[in-house]
């Protein structure tokens, strides 16, 4: 049997071994520019929609961050008392959920079907191409090809824990850009730069700096100390803690100070920076790994979810009068309907997809809900299935958000106009019952 803790946004940190920088957003390819998007969005509010859903959603790691150390705060491990439990709920109900929605938004919105008909190649033969990579790979028996499946698999998660962590970062880039575009400054480079400086070193490189301290990294051992002696790295873990941190905040300041300099000052930018440096300082001065996953985790499922309902609520009526397009239509129109749907199917696939996301010895949540059935798949002769499935979702769910979230295109603006539009634009439209339930 094959039984490892695939690095693909899974509900991180259930282990002692499991990595920091684990589950899984939106807005990963996010590229802003065009005159028609800076037009829109010096019209519109600098929230994205409103002070209280972005609080919600986008910048949750606000309110996220004193509630998990309060959880944490009364428990000697706790990864075994209140915080667990917070976080069995929010796994249970958006790890799988926020993986999906970026895939509901491409082949299940009337918003994305023009474009999923432009682009064949990227919504349809590239995934199809991915499915059939992964399955092949980890269906075929050991003497199949020159490396095991066991070898195969080591791999294979590595390099998905290189992908997941660039996926992170992606979309902090991304959200940075979005409230830049609704401030006006979507042809500014400078600051475009700066954005994508603070979200690769400060969400990228400096959380795996945290893990390699911590000595959290999926399969250290195999590709990180061979380079990086434990020894050597013991040594420096104070200095790499001070400085990792000092960074952190400068990212975050310099952000503060391009907003401070600007004709149109951007609280929202400033709000998400200095909540993605405190998840940083919490990566290198938590009392556990544990803490920083629950963070760094529910607040990448929270945006990625509250972004995909709030696209989805922007679509069109459907061409067609079909009772399949009107009942899409119908949740699709209604924010809280559509996340009721992914956390149902966040809940539906935990015992499938937990098989490649946790580690055997990590705390298997699936069980709680399912029981033994859970505990069944992770031993029976569907696992190497069940790892290519998982393998396959998890990087559809990097593919696909770079595909739905590609602002560059003018197609994909117009399908996700919902992001940029003027609050007052999104009911244009509407009868009046509808603006209500919205």
């Amino acid at each position: 049997m094959i039984h490892t803790a695939a690095g693909s946004e899974r509900p991180a940190g259930m282990s002692s071994s499991t990595t920091l920088a684990r589950p899984s957003g939106a807005l990963g390819g996010l590229e802003t520019s065009p005159p028609v998007v800076v037009a829109s969005a010096r019209r519109s509010s600098l929230w994205v929609r409103g002070p209280a859903w972005d609080s919600a959603w986008i910048l949750s790691a606000l309110w996220l961050a004193p509630v998990v150390l309060w959880l944490a705060s009364g428990s000697k491990d706790p990864q075994k008392g209140p915080l667990d439990s917070f976080f069995f709920v929010l796994t249970a109900l958006l790890w799988i959920g926020h993986r999906f929605g970026s895939t509901w938004l491409a082949y299940f919105t009337t918003a994305y079907r023009p474009l999923v008909r432009a682009e064949p190649v990227r919504f349809v033969v590239v995934p199809i191409a991915v499915a059939a990579f992964y399955f092949v790979a980890l269906l075929l028996p050991d003497r199949a090809l020159p490396w095991t499946r066991a070898q195969r698999v080591l791999w294979l998660v590595i390099v998905d824990y290189l992908l997941v962590t660039y996926h992170f970062a992606a979309q902090h880039f991304g959200v940075l850009c979005l409230y830049r575009v609704r401030a006006g400054r979507a042809a500014s480079h400078g600051v475009r730069r700066l954005d994508r400086a603070v979200a690769l070193v400060v969400g990228g490189a400096l959380v795996v700096a945290a893990e390699v301290v911590a000595g959290t990294v999926y399969r250290i051992d195999v590709w990180i100390d061979p380079w990086l002696a434990p020894a050597r790295v013991d040594a420096v873990a104070a200095a790499v803690r001070t400085t990792g941190t000092a960074l952190a905040a400068a990212g975050a300041l310099a952000v503060l100070v391009v907003e401070l300099r600007s004709t149109r000052f951007s609280f929202p930018r400033v709000a998400y920076a200095g909540g993605l440096a405190a998840m940083v300082a919490a990566a290198f001065h938590a009392r556990t790994p544990f803490v920083f996953v629950v963070i760094w985790s529910a607040q990448h499922w929270l945006v990625a979810t509250g972004l995909s309902t709030l696209v989805a609520r922007a679509e069109p009526p459907p061409p067609s009068t079909s009772r399949l397009r009107s009942a899409l239509h119908a949740v699709n129109r209604r924010p809280w309907a559509l996340l009721l749907v992914l956390a149902a199917v966040s809940v539906l696939l935990l015992p499938i997809l937990e098989v490649e996301g946790v580690e055997d010895d990590g705390e298997l949540y699936a069980s709680r809900i399912f029981g033994g059935f859970a505990t069944a798949l992770r031993h029976s002769t569907w696992v190497p299935a069940l790892l290519a499935f998982g393998l396959t979702t998890a990087f559809l769910h990097y593919w696909l958000d770079r595909s739905v979230y590609r602002f560059s295109s003018p197609e994909t603006r117009e399908a996700a106009k919902g992001l940029l539009a003027p609050a007052d634009a999104r009911s244009v439209g509407r009868s009046g019952s509808e603006r209500r339930q919205h």
